[in-house]
């Protein structure tokens, strides 16, 4: 069975969010070290990183990964801002690293016009820029797929592999599959022989070894719209069916999957509640997911 849960809050201290955790009953949780839209923290005190590691062994959650911050862009093309996003980023492993975090999800990045070729070998750059000042460190950074909005890139099997590839330390890089991203950028999963090619076209060109993480989303927007639109399960364009084919798959066993469905903790425990439903159903379920418009 894997691992499900939801991205909880660090309100007054992270070492609440395993707490957080136990109330909605997740087996994993994702958390921001800091707050997400801002480039600097406060470094974190020595007394909240013991409460946090020590609620982690004494409540539910028994998996947690971090989202890096929103602003970083590994990827981009002005050295300044390049230069920011990389010690922004070091500093999230760092924080990671004292916590005992091993998983930290990222964006790959945008190339803001300065083309896709130059982007992917950029986040790669950043990627081992990082990992060299951090060598003892056990984090491993997940590469998310995008959607495919704007001039993001990693929307593609392709990307993410090109740049894994091109990372030193293979052991320090890995892959986070967010199914409103995917489905956005035209990996259809709705239907079991649609989610048996997206998988194995997956495999072919990444491989299952490098899937270290899942952001369970449906979409707010229609197949391969390209907008990063996220919608609580079953009431989006993608529907039950592809969450209960996720959660009888044994190649996912032990994998974390997180809510970032909106609606806050009301929402997250509802759509726990029917990610849990599908549990006993071996035969294809129907979700009031939208019709398609435009065809």
């Amino acid at each position: 069975m894997s691992l499900f849960g939801a991205h909880v809050s660090i309100a007054g201290g992270i070492y609440k969010a395993p707490i957080r955790g136990e109330e909605l009953e997740c087996d994993a949780i994702q958390v921001f070290t800091k707050n997400q839209m801002q480039w600097s923290a406060k470094p974190l005190k020595q007394e909240d990183t013991d409460k946090f590691k020590m609620n982690m062994e004494k409540y539910r959650p028994n998996s947690v990964m971090t989202h890096d911050s929103y602003l970083i862009n590994l990827g981009s093309p002005e050295d300044k801002k390049l230069e920011k996003s990389r010690n922004a980023f070091l500093d999230e492993i760092q924080r990671c690293d004292q916590l005992g975090i091993d998983l930290l999800v990222f964006h790959p990045g945008s190339h803001l016009e300065a083309g896709e070729r130059r982007a992917l070998d950029t986040i790669a750059d950043s990627l081992n820029w990082a990992h060299e000042q951090t060598p003892d460190a056990s984090v491993i950074s997940l590469l998310e797929i995008a959607a495919g909005q704007g001039t993001n890139v990693g929307y593609t099997f392709e990307q993410l592999m090109d740049m894994i590839e091109n990372v030193k330390d293979k052991s320090r890089v890995g892959v986070c599959m967010d199914t409103c991203h995917m489905f956005a950028a035209g990996y259809d999963i709705r239907t079991k022989d649609t989610y048996e090619a997206t998988w194995k076209e997956f495999e072919n060109v990444i491989g299952l070894d490098w899937l270290k993480a899942f952001h369970i989303n449906d979409s707010k927007k229609p197949f391969k719209s390209n907008l990063d639109r996220h919608e609580n399960l079953g009431k989006g364009y993608i529907g039950l069916e592809a969450f209960r084919l996720l959660l009888y798959d044994e190649r996912f066993t032990g994998i974390p999957m997180v809510l970032e469905t909106p609606g806050g903790d009301e929402w997250f425990t509802k759509n726990l509640k029917a990610m849990r439903g599908l549990v006993g159903k071996t035969k294809e379920v129907e979700g009031p997911a939208l019709e398609e418009d435009g065809g």
